[in-house]
């Protein structure tokens, strides 16, 4: 099974200072058919005005990834992190047993533009932990690149769900494989640019939803930076 989520399906809530698209249910948008895909809960596309951003407020069990597109995200934490994520880095907050954080965009002019993703965890209340770490364009270009797992492996960013994030850059000839086991679900997202996932063309911000397939088959890129997700099932 595939599904494609154009995305201007998303959810939107623009409130001035920020303007956010909602891959799944979230905050006032309710839609019983996108609540979340396997342990996937959030993908929020989220654009944050100058000086402006969220205030200090708190999470528990939840793996909390920030993935930044453009500018940079300034984040504080209970735990006592303080920290600019800047675009080619991931920032993963294991929640756990709760933690109260804040996120800025502290530039006087630019618009910081950042992915927040959510993954429910495999074990709750687990002691709240804090990693960050930089891809290189290199690192991703013309392949999946492994940047979260369950077991850090290959450098990545380690969470507390069996579910793996590739990040990958593609154009023009350029094209890529990943092989999904038997019962395991697939999720593309299309950050930016044009690509071609499974025979269907994907432009910025549309998704594609894999059940019962084998592979994931990237090719054709423009300008494309995509995420791959490979998760469990969750009813």
């Amino acid at each position: 099974m595939i599904a494609l989520r154009p995305a201007a399906e998303r959810g939107h809530a623009n409130h001035g200072w920020l303007d956010s698209w909602h891959s799944f249910s979230f905050a006032d948008y309710r839609d019983p058919d996108h609540v979340h895909w396997g342990p996937l809960r959030v993908i929020n596309e989220d654009r944050v005005a100058a000086g402006q951003g969220f205030g200090t407020h708190g999470h528990r069990d939840m793996e909390i990834i920030s993935y930044v597109l453009e500018g940079a995200l300034g984040h504080k934490d209970s735990m006592g992190n303080a920290a600019s994520i800047v675009p080619g880095e991931v920032q993963r907050l294991s929640a756990g047993t709760g933690i109260t954080h804040s996120e800025y965009n502290y530039d006087a002019s630019g618009t910081t533009h950042f992915l927040q993703i959510w993954i429910i965890p495999k074990f709750m209340g687990v002691k709240p932990a804090y990693a960050q770490k930089t891809f290189t364009e290199a690192d991703k270009r013309g392949r999946l690149r492994l940047v979260v797992s369950p077991d850090g492996a290959e450098g990545s960013v380690s969470i507390q769900q069996d579910a793996r994030m590739y990040a990958g850059l593609f154009d023009d000839a350029e094209f890529a494989t990943l092989a999904l086991a038997p019962g395991r679900l697939g999720y593309v997202h299309l950050v930016r640019g044009q690509l071609e996932v499974n025979g269907h063309a994907l432009r910025a911000g549309d998704a594609l939803k894999l059940r019962d397939e084998p592979e994931v088959r990237l090719r054709a890129g423009k300008d494309a930076e995509v995420l791959v997700f490979d998760l469990p099932p969750l009813d």
